[in-house]
């Protein structure tokens, strides 16, 4: 095999690779002795056809895969050789291939850079947190309240209002009179004013008394989940046949009971340990940006192109699909979130390193773990996340990164100094951007730096 240096520039290098013909036709007869075993020929048993009468009826067949493994092999051989290691995989550009013939081709490959983790004993960081509140922790004990509120019916005529739910029995139709499944229903609850209807449909049972019979006009959304549906007008013939007032269960002994703890000190001691949690977890992020930050700071070297390009591409994808399951529409300016793919590479880099200098692993256990959790967030579908994963190994790949990255910021704080500061709720919960407006090397309208908070 000839290796010849085309052209070096920075990470990149272009080098030309021959093979050589009677390495291609060793190839070749080695395919089909294979192809050989298994194929019928009028004349020979399996496994006995000459490789003369193999080559003239499946030559043609197999070049391909002989291309392909020929390509692959002697890549891996080049790099080997000239102590390259690729960054990403490498084009390749095949400028002559044939029967009795060298292969020729190109091969173009951005390198991994070489750079020196900085100290991480010199790192130093905040760690900010935030202590549990007795306003807090009334307010949450409110909202709990307010979502196990108690619903009594109304013994006066007054008519309904908004925060009222209504009893209702009612039965819809298109206004040209076709009538579907789902546009029906007895006994159903509905409180006023919540938006769980078709927009309309809550405001007209506004100010009715119990009893009375209303016919409901409203248009489905056009982007309604039917087709037949989406856009269209529709009749629904509602009875109201009771009027509930809400109110916020009381925050007592009974209320901690009907939550399954024993009385309301133990319901008050669950959720000032639960809102530690949530704090814990902001703490978590915010140590992480810190430290992330700092390692940005002490680290400049050249980074190879194509992987910030490709990182530039899933951020706008990103951002585009979020924009699309909003109804919006999203369109990058040339150059706008290269300076954030290029710290992400940075950083995916420099944290790499650390982690092979730190040996550390993601052990079986933790990627168990990461795939129930998973499947949690699909209630009733667990089997089916248990099944996509197990039959896609590049998928369950993927799940290792976070894991890995977390257990490397962990190693990091270990060796940095990390100082712990006292915010306010707001200051820990308040986001921040991945990238200071000054150092960017443009500032973004204001729409897209709200969507680029939300990339990462």
């Amino acid at each position: 095999m000839n290796i010849k240096e085309i052209k070096t520039e920075g990470l990149r290098h272009d080098l030309e690779i021959q093979v050589p013909a009677n390495d291609i036709a060793t190839m070749m007869d080695a395919e089909l002795t294979k192809v050989g075993q298994t194929v019928k020929v009028p004349g020979f048993r399996p496994g006995k056809v000459p490789l003369t009468v193999l080559k003239q009826k499946y030559g043609r067949h197999v070049m391909a895969d002989v291309l392909e493994k020929a390509v692959n092999e002697s890549t891996v051989k080049a790099m080997d050789e000239k102590n390259l290691k690729p960054a990403m995989q490498p084009k390749i550009e095949v400028k002559e291939f044939d029967e009795g013939k060298d292969l020729t081709y190109t091969m173009s490959v951005e390198v991994l850079p070489d750079f020196k983790v900085m100290d991480l004993t010199k790192i130093k960081v905040e760690k900010p947190v935030a202590k549990v509140d007795e306003k807090v922790l009334n307010e949450t004990l409110e909202n709990i309240a307010s979502n196990n509120r108690q619903l009594t019916p109304i013994t006066t005529k007054r008519a309904s209002k908004k925060g009222d739910v209504v009893k209702i029995d009612f039965k819809g139709r298109r206004a040209d009179g076709v009538e579907y499944d789902g546009m029906s229903g007895n006994d159903h609850d509905l409180e006023l004013g919540a938006g769980q209807f078709i927009p309309g449909f809550e405001d007209q049972l506004t100010g009715v008394k119990a009893g009375e019979k209303v016919e409901v006009k409203v248009t489905f959304p056009e982007a309604y989940g039917m087709e037949d549906l989406a856009g269209q007008d529709a009749i629904f013939d509602v009875e109201v046949k009771e009027i509930q007032e809400s109110k916020s269960a009381e925050i007592n002994d009974e209320l901690a009971k009907k939550l399954g703890l024993e009385d309301e000190k133990a319901l008050r001691t669950a959720v000032e340990e639960q809102i530690s949690k949530d704090y814990a977890t902001f703490t978590k992020m915010k140590l992480k940006k810190n430290i992330l930050d700092a390692l940005d700071k002490d680290h400049s070297f050249e980074l190879p192109q194509m992987m910030v390009e490709q990182e530039q591409k899933h951020i706008e994808d990103q951002l585009k699909r979020e924009a699309e399951s909003k109804g919006e529409e999203f369109t990058p300016e040339e150059g706008e979130f290269e300076a954030l793919a290029e710290r992400r590479v940075r950083l995916g880099l420099v944290l790499a390193e650390i982690g092979r200098d730190k040996k550390v692993e993601v052990s079986q256990q933790e990627l168990q773990q990461a795939v129930i959790a998973e499947a949690q967030k699909y209630p009733g579908q667990e089997k089916q996340v248990f099944d996509y994963y197990s039959k896609n190994p590049q998928v369950l790949e993927s799940l290792k990164a976070p894991i890995f990255e977390d257990k490397v910021i962990d190693a990091i704080a270990d060796a940095a100094t990390v100082t712990e500061k006292t915010v306010t709720v707001e200051e820990l919960t308040a986001e921040d951007e991945e990238i200071p407006t000054a150092t960017k090397k443009k500032k973004a309208p204001a729409k897209k730096k709200a969507a680029a908070k939300k990339a990462d």
